[in-house]
């Protein structure tokens, strides 16, 4: 037991270690450039293993804790067929990863041939071994807990030589390609991590064709080479900070010292700040674990229906993933991006702004309706307590204005103004605040963000490979030839991909998602003729639709598990707002200058 403490404390320490170097490495070259010229030499190189680290380290972490990413539809099966499920998913995971293991390790021997180093003469290959080393023990966590007897976990380090022995046979594999596939599926149905399904996928299709397993691990380094990537665990470690701090509280009194005055303010100011948790926190489910004990008991405390309640308080943690600096857009961007067709981020910041207004009006409008309707209770607006309050309030709601201002300003890269935002929301809640102790509650924070960055990492990873085949195999474009032949209006592909997107939501969370559609949907769209920056907006605000969306949306199950209520009822409760939310979709898509206008109002539009 001391040597398994001892174990996850190294592995903490060192996703911290790394999460730390990985904001100071951008901000030395952000102060130092315009100063005296100077940067880090190998800086970007140092910064792509870092990437590689956290990915790795990251996805060990997401593991050991059970938080990778998968599919709501495990709630919906019997126990037995969970316990099956978990067999299932066991055993494809040890399979599949410990094949990833072998490969990487015939990838950094390629790597160790061409002798390349980083600066300070640490040869690039050693740095690579996280990925074996990590492979490896994740393996043997899946094919432990595939099972509580000893049989079950027998069963499931067998499923290793079985997947080993594919690839000897891959004229055989062709004929088990459907049957093998059906399976992932059912796994993945029944609880495996989608990025298990995705890199068994792979695997499977790349034995069938007898290419070496290292093509994918191989894939990895196209995805740590790109630019605004180091931002997404940046900005996800910097909403944790947050939101393991007392922000929530002092951003609440200040709200309600602003609006509470007015008809239904108290649910204007739960939109308000859940939309901004959410931001910073990629619509992770956080904002309903870390406000809903907050936001619910004030809202039945100042008489609304517990209904009304726990359907706001639910439906609020959807909104706001469309502002800066929301992590869902930068993946987006580095997703979607291809080198013909490129999606800055900043663009998508953007664009996103009047759509994402309008989700958040419409249902403050509707919250505002039923309050009046309800004569709620209302706060006298006294001047001082909005002084005192904003004093209280002001270095949380100086993030915000901090990202814009480096990122918009052009001052700072994407991946500067992250690293800025993390460092300086540690600087407020851990020296000026004080909320967090640095050695003590920081650290936990910190951790907290690398499961869902390892979660978010491991499966950009996992699906580089699997979009590789896809490309290779000319499945984007067969997918484009078919939805032409079949849709030929824009306006009903419109309508279809909204569906699409709208199922796909309320089963997948909102990173899987993105990764797995947008490189397929972006060229269909550009068929059509629709501006990828507005397919961009289409697709991130039907994901929000999706959380809210029966049977299985995710802020669905989270909310019956916060406060203690059947799905039923908050399905029922939640449902107005999910009729708001599809209305304002459906605004959004197919209104396209509520996306497009600001750009050419600005100057920076670029026809498809």
């Amino acid at each position: 037991m001391k040597l398994g403490a001892a174990l996850i404390r190294l592995e903490d320490g060192i996703l911290v270690l790394v999460l730390l170097l990985a904001t100071l490495f951008p901000l030395a070259d952000a102060v130092g450039r315009p100063l005296a010229g100077f940067t880090i030499p190998g800086g970007a190189a140092y910064l792509q293993q870092f990437m590689l680290w956290l990915a790795f380290v990251g996805g060990l972490l997401a593991t050991r804790a059970g938080k990778h990413l998968g599919l709501s539809t495990v709630e919906l099966f019997a126990p037995r067929w969970q316990h099956l499920g978990r067999l299932l998913s066991g055993a494809i995971a040890a399979a599949t990863l410990a094949v990833l293991c072998y490969a990487s390790i015939n990838l950094i021997a390629v790597n160790r041939l061409q002798a390349k180093i980083l600066p300070g003469g640490i040869p690039t290959w050693v740095s690579e071994c996280i990925m074996p080393v990590t492979l490896a023990l994740m393996a043997g966590i899946f094919a432990w807990r595939a099972s509580e007897r000893w049989l079950g976990r027998l069963l499931a380090l067998a499923a290793i030589p079985a997947a080993f022995a594919l690839g000897l046979i891959p004229d055989q594999v062709q004929a088990l390609v459907w049957p093998l596939g059906i399976l992932i599926l059912a796994a993945v149905l029944l609880g495996a991590p989608v990025f298990v399904a995705m890199a068994a996928l792979a695997l499977l299709w790349f034995f069938s064709d007898g290419t070496p397993v290292a093509a994918v691990t191989a894939e990895v380094y196209r995805l740590i080479s790109s630019p605004v990537l180091p931002a997404i665990p940046l900005l996800t470690g910097c909403g944790y900070v947050l939101a393991e701090s007392g922000a929530s509280t002092r951003l609440l009194r200040f709200f309600r010292a602003l609006l509470g005055w007015m008809p239904g303010g108290l649910a204007v100011i739960v939109i308000v700040i859940s939309a901004m948790f959410t931001t910073f926190t990629g619509g992770s489910g956080v904002t309903i674990i870390a406000l809903g004990g907050l936001l619910y008991p004030m809202l039945r405390e100042e008489g609304y229906p517990e209904g009304i309640s726990l359907g706001l308080v639910t439906a609020s943690a959807s909104l706001g993933l469309l502002f800066p600096p929301s992590v869902p857009v930068v993946l987006y961007s580095v997703v979607a991006g291809s080198r013909d067709q490129i999606i800055p981020a900043d663009s998508l910041y953007l664009a996103g702004l009047v759509p994402g207004a309008l989700m958040i009006l419409l249902v403050a409008a509707f919250a505002v309706y039923q309050s009046r309707r309800l004569e709620t209770q209302r706060h006298r607006f006294a001047l001082g307590e909005l002084g005192r309050s904003l004093w209280g309030a002001k270095w949380e709601l100086s993030v915000p204005i901090l990202v814009i201002v480096l990122f918009m300003s052009g001052f700072a890269s994407m991946v500067e103004t992250a690293a800025a935002a993390l460092l300086y929301a540690i600087i407020i809640e851990c020296f000026l605040t004080r909320d967090l102790k640095i050695f003590r509650s920081l650290p936990l924070a910190l951790v907290k963000s690398a499961v869902l960055t390892g979660a978010i990492l491991i499966l950009l990873s996992a699906a580089m490979g699997t979009t590789s085949y896809m490309v290779d195999a000319q499945i984007p474009a067969l997918l484009i030839t078919w939805v032409k032949t079949h849709i030929h209006s824009p306006l009903v592909f419109l309508l279809a991909l909204n569906i699409l997107l709208l199922i796909v939501g309320c089963l997948v969370d909102i990173y899987s998602a993105i990764v797995v559609l947008a490189p397929l949907i972006v060229p269909m769209g550009v068929a059509f003729g629709i501006h990828p920056i507005h397919q961009a907006v289409i697709f991130l605000a039907n994901l929000e639709l999706g959380f809210l969306t029966p049977p299985v949306g995710l802020n669905l199950f989270l909310s019956s598990a916060r406060f203690g209520k059947p799905l039923t009822r908050v399905y029922s409760d939640t449902f107005p707002f999910l009729v708001i939310m599809a209305i304002s979709v459906l605004l959004i898509t197919y209104l396209p200058d509520l996306s497009l206008g600001i750009l050419k109002l600005l100057g920076t539009y670029q026809a498809p």
